[in-house]
């Protein structure tokens, strides 16, 4: 084999193209040659110049003088080959991370790099690991006394690797079709070399994770020479350290003749003043394009950010180095590093620090271009210049990436509450741009930015909303005050928050506000003061028009509306509220909890699974869905049993299908076990309730532990079963009412644990309500049953006004829904009409037209609260109530 080596080089070309397709090399003949390597090169090196000089002929002298006098070349030194040939490794892989191409990460091809062995080598390359290649050049290059530190960009390799890695294994389970079987072969390798490989480097990757520019790298040194060598230079060449020896044709290399380059052999201009904003106008012109390099242009502006020397020059390199940094993730689906995302919060504190020591300068979207740009301009006393930019977009895509990121983090793990405390840092952002926006009077911005304060704070209890404002005023002190937003108190906050929002033109902003009123008033018990808030807004009967975040909005607070109302005791309001969220049947989708891979019976297209995932809400946003089931059906058992007793066995008449359904397949099972889950409880415990075992039926409801996680536990546990005993009763005199003539209060009273005071006045609203034939007679106190049979024709008379009843509110949803699409229409034609006539009509010409009714006649006040108070997205109005 060692003979191969002294071929010609025309020897070594055919035979290298013969052998390609049927010559194979081990592992271990390619280490073991790889050792030989340096011993040969050294006697290679020594034999090279005599075998050279007595070669050279007076053809070669001819050539040599033949070559032009202005020829240039750049002679660079072993140390500088191997860097170059590990970046080239480097941009090999970065391809691979690119088109997600584990299979050239792994087994990619790459120069060599020792032109002597060139023939030999590139037979063994092609089948070593890219990677590997990679490893054993950077051993080689810190091999001996003259070995090189480690560089710089390859940790930043070994840390970008590492980040793709993670990322593409996140992407691979939640992308619906996989990779393929090499390339997922490849990466699990990948794993493994990526993590034996990083454990000899941790200090300096985690050193470069906490600040890249910590870790210097090495300069390339090149020297340029006056004369460019022959053709033949390979034979006719010398070592260099001839070059500068006595009698050579090479002058000696002056010091001076150094010049530090930088990537691709350009030379490194040096950044000053007078040059910096010429600089930072290249870098914005090469921005976007295909060729330019997101991660240099980062690092470059961070070193024009160090330099700059005025306050216009500080905010236009921070202006370019924020949306430079968030365009280097531009990913839908994945997220900004937490690293990064720290570092855009930093500079953008930074950013509001210089405008609120240099009131000189502001920032605004319509702001006019300078004539001079790479000039630097110096404001006059009381004369502030306005500079082209958009500091609200910076600060919502900030607070974007952190929703994002609480998306994509597993919410069961200590990097989720590690990622939670940066939302103090946002929200003292949020704060401080605020009231950057109120001094220079940016109407359009400030309204934006208290609708993201003001989503940071709604769902949270008082307690939390006090220490965020204490900790955002120790952070921004006493100089940054907001003039419209004084309040301290966590309700009074809230309050002025969503007033101010309510005088702003964007009807968004308008009815968002008003929701997250309602539900920070439903959050902390105050039912009535939500549901009036509900009931005058109107929104149930525009919500179907608005976009999707903010119907998800909107079902959020239906259901804390409904969960207020059930603390309260509040049994059928609680359940008017919860019907159409949970009655649905898919509430996880509804609240953006969850996706749902199969809707009516197909599947979900990939692209709507993707951006309902994009719309979900993060952890700590989430409403209990299991004690929301739970306070539902514990709602309709307390409903359904007794409407059930009523009516008898041929009733038609339900209130919640859910639990109908629920019920109906419980009694038809042969076997019941003991009840193991929260369903199973509230079935065991509507069963005992139809019986009259009251007792039971509480204690199966006791038992339910997730009454825990509501406040106020031991009062609703009472509450409950105070219900359960008063349901108990009606539904007890609604089932053997038949079967008594009269029946003592004292009875009923000791049969069901209840003072006579209560006992007779729910018999006296069921006599009232005509529920119960009876009447009360208070001197004996007993209730005297009045055994009335309804005849053929009185009940078939009863099915019908039900049926017509039904009848008619079908027809009046219909005749909603037509009115409001078009609606629209009509107010044009309307408009046309005035427009004509020069005169408005009349209040009920103006109904007539737009198919609106006077407000004598609509059904939105309270009287009939529960007949439309629970519409949800996709649901029309309820008109009337049911005489």
């Amino acid at each position: 084999m060692a003979s191969r080596f002294f071929r010609s080089a025309t020897d070594s070309e055919s035979e290298t193209d013969s052998s390609d397709n049927d010559s194979f090399i081990s592992d271990e003949e390619l280490s073991s040659d790889e050792d030989m390597s340096d011993a040969d090169d050294d006697l290679k090196r020594d034999d090279q110049p005599k075998k050279n000089r007595f070669l050279k002929g007076g053809s070669d002298s001819d050539a040599d003088s033949d070559d032009e006098d202005g020829g240039r070349r750049q002679i660079k030194s072993q140390k500088d080959k191997r860097y170059e040939e590990m970046e080239s490794c480097v941009k090999t892989i970065e391809n691979g991370e690119k088109n997600n191409d584990w299979t050239l990460i792994s087994n990619g091809k790459c120069l060599t790099y020792d032109f002597i062995f060139l023939f030999f080598t590139l037979l063994v390359l092609q089948f070593t690991a890219e990677f590997d290649k990679l490893n054993k050049l950077m051993t080689k290059a810190q091999a001996g006394i003259n070995g090189i530190v480690t560089p710089k960009f390859y940790i930043k390799c070994l840390v970008e690797l590492e980040d793709f890695l993670q990322e593409a294994a996140q992407k691979e389970k939640a992308a619906k079709k996989k990779m393929n079987a090499n390339n997922a072969k490849a990466m699990n390798a990948m794993k493994q070399k990526l993590k034996k490989n990083n454990k000899s480097f941790e200090d300096k990757i985690e050193q470069y994770r906490k600040d890249p520019d910590s870790l210097e790298e090495p300069a390339i040194i090149a020297v340029v020479a006056t004369k460019k060598k022959s053709k033949n230079a390979f034979l006719a060449g010398s070592d260099s350290e001839d070059e500068g020896a006595p009698g050579s044709s090479t002058p000696a290399i002056d010091d001076a003749e150094f010049t530090t380059v930088g990537k691709g052999g350009k030379a490194v201009a040096e950044i000053t003043s007078e040059n910096l904003l010429q600089k930072l106008r290249e870098i914005l012109e090469a921005r976007g394009k295909k060729s330019t390099d997101r991660n240099e242009q980062i690092v470059t502006l961070q070193r024009l950010l160090k330099d700059a020397t005025s306050s216009y020059q500080s905010i236009k390199v921070l202006l370019a180095l924020i949306s430079s940094r968030f365009d280097a993730n531009l990913s839908m689906t994945g997220y900004m590093q937490v690293e990064l995302w720290r570092s855009v919060e930093k500079e953008i504190n930074q950013l509001l620090k210089i405008f609120e020591t240099d009131p000189s300068f502001y920032v605004f979207e319509v702001a006019e271009d300078f004539d001079d740009e790479d000039k630097d301009i110096i404001a006059k006393p009381g004369q502030p210049i306005g500079l082209r930019g958009s500091l609200i977009s910076f600060v919502e895509r900030l607070d974007d990436e952190f929703t994002k990121s609480l998306q994509n983090i597993d919410p069961h793990t200590t990097d989720y509450i590690d990622r939670m405390r940066d939302e103090a840092g946002l929200y003292a952002i949020l704060v401080r741009s605020q009231v950057y926006f109120e001094k220079h009077n940016l109407a359009a911005s400030i309204g934006r930015v208290v609708m993201r304060r003001l989503e940071h704070v709604y769902f949270k209890p008082e307690q939390v909303i006090s220490q965020m404002e204490i900790a955002t005023a120790s952070v921004l002190g006493d100089h940054v005050k907001s003039s419209i937003i004084t309040a301290t108190d966590p309700a009074e906050l809230v309050h002025q928050l969503c007033t101010y929002l309510y005088q702003q033109d964007v009807s968004v902003l308008r009815t968002r506000a008003m929701l997250c009123h309602i539900y920070h008033h439903a959050l902390h018990q105050r039912f009535h003061v939500a549901r009036d808030m509900l009931l005058m807004s109107h929104l149930q009967e525009t919500i179907h028009q608005a976009d999707i975040p903010t119907q998800i909005l909107y079902n959020r607070v239906m259901v804390q509306l409904g969960l207020c109302a059930f603390r309260d005791g509040l049994i059928k309001e609680s359940h008017s509220c919860l019907q159409e969220v949970q009655g649905s049947g898919r509430p996880k989708e509804l609240l953006a909890q969850g996706v749902q891979m199969q809707r009516y019976g197909q599947p979900v297209a990939a692209d709507q699974e993707q951006l309902e995932r994009q719309r979900q809400l993060p952890f700590h946003m989430h409403i209990n869905l299991e004690l929301l089931e739970c306070v539902y059906h514990t709602c309709s058992m307390l409903l359904e049993i007794p409407a059930q007793a009523q009516a008898g066995p041929n009733n038609k008449k339900v209130i919640s299908k859910t639990f109908r359904r629920l019920l109906d397949y419980n009694e038809r099972q042969a076997f019941l076990g003991p009840p193991e889950n929260i369903r199973d409880h509230i079935m065991g415990a509507a069963k005992a309730l139809a019986s009259g075992e009251w007792e039971k039926s509480r204690d199966l409801i006791m038992a339910i532990k997730i009454w825990e996680l509501m406040p106020n536990t031991q009062h609703i546990k009472d509450m409950l079963a105070r219900k359960i005993q008063e349901e108990g009763l009606r539904t007890y005199l609604f089932t053997y009412a038949s079967y008594y003539s009269t029946v003592g209060l004292a009875q009923l009273s000791k049969m069901f644990d209840l003072s006579t005071v209560n006992v007779s006045s729910i018999v006296a609203k069921m006599i009232w309500q005509e529920e119960l034939s009876a009447s009360l007679d208070q001197v004996t106190q007993c209730v005297v049953l009045h055994q009335v049979e309804q005849s053929r024709v009185q009940q078939l008379a009863l099915q019908f006004a039900d049926k017509a009843v039904n009848l008619v509110e079908q027809n009046e949803r219909l005749l909603e829904q037509k009115n409001a699409e078009q609606r629209p229409e009509q107010q044009q034609q309307q408009k046309d009409r005035r427009g004509n006539k020069g005169q408005p009509g009349n209040q009920q010409n103006r109904n007539a037209v737009s198919g609106q009714r006077p407000f004598q006649q609509r059904t939105g006040g309270r009287n009939n609260f529960n007949n439309v108070f629970g519409n949800a997205v996709r649901g029309g109005r309820t008109q009337s109530a049911r005489r």
